[in-house]
């Protein structure tokens, strides 16, 4: 199958770079698949996963905390907000970070802002059970 450039850059690292098969975003408008020669797209990410698939190898799994995707037909770039492969996510850490967004959510007046919030908490629940914790 042919292979595309990815490259995932979070706020303290490079967690990926290199060609893989495809790879699986949660932009805000939806989660997409993208494959070799996708037509050219800027979008936001939303909390949820990032699956990467290797050539020959399942999906290596990242939860991510919004960023944006600029997707193009022979290579992808992701710069997310926050993200942690799923080997390094602890039940303690996924609490710590839903309390945090909770502070943040009760901390605002802003109806939409709120709306976000407590979007990003369902989500971060979510990916909870996802990971069985």
């Amino acid at each position: 199958m042919a292979t595309f450039q990815f490259d995932f850059v979070g706020p303290e690292r490079t967690l990926y770079s290199g060609p893989i098969e495809a790879v699986q975003l949660p932009g805000i408008e939806g989660e997409m698949t993208v494959l070799p020669g996708h037509a050219p797209v800027l979008t936001a990410l939303k909390v949820g996963v990032i699956v990467i698939n290797e050539a020959g190898h399942t999906g290596k799994r990242v939860l991510v905390r919004g960023g944006f995707a600029d997707i193009g037909p022979t290579a992808v770039t992701v710069i997310a907000e926050r993200a942690n492969p799923f080997e390094e996510i602890t039940q303690e850490s996924l609490d710590r970070d839903i309390e945090a967004v909770e502070l943040l959510r009760d901390a605002t007046e802003d109806f939409a802002k709120k709306d976000e919030l407590t979007g990003q908490i369902v989500q971060l629940r979510d990916a909870k059970v996802a990971l069985n914790f």
